[in-house]
């Protein structure tokens, strides 16, 4: 079970990593329960946004990709316990060098995440 919840895990930020660098709104949004905050801290600033702003916001930008950035995300870490998981990824893209950490649940058998917080780090 515990090989089969990585590989969801994995296929689940797979696409995430994939919405956000190409800009793909909707193969983002199927990453996240609809229910979910984001809240960041950039250079000090405090960012919080519910999915639909988060969603906008990436969908009005120019994306990674559009501005042939080379792809360089990653996962560091993946911990799960029962129908939860935290994930850790370092997600350099736009001049910033974001780390995400992620909560997951999986509900009605599929992972989403639920929560997510991020930084940038000089």
């Amino acid at each position: 079970m515990y090989k089969k919840n990585i590989k969801e895990i994995e296929y689940l930020i797979a696409n995430y990593f994939m919405g956000i660098f190409n800009g793909d709104r909707a193969k983002l949004e199927a990453c996240f329960n609809e229910n979910v905050n984001i809240y960041g801290d950039i250079k000090e600033i405090e960012y919080f946004k519910n999915i639909k702003e988060y969603l906008d916001g990436v969908e009005n930008r120019q994306s990674p990709k559009d501005l042939d950035e080379s792809f360089h995300m990653k996962i560091i870490g993946i911990d799960i316990m029962g129908k939860i998981a935290m994930v850790k990824l370092h997600v350099p893209m736009l001049g910033y060098n974001y780390y995400d950490y992620l909560s997951l649940a999986n509900i009605d058998s599929n992972w989403k995440i639920v929560n997510k917080i991020f930084t940038h780090i000089e």
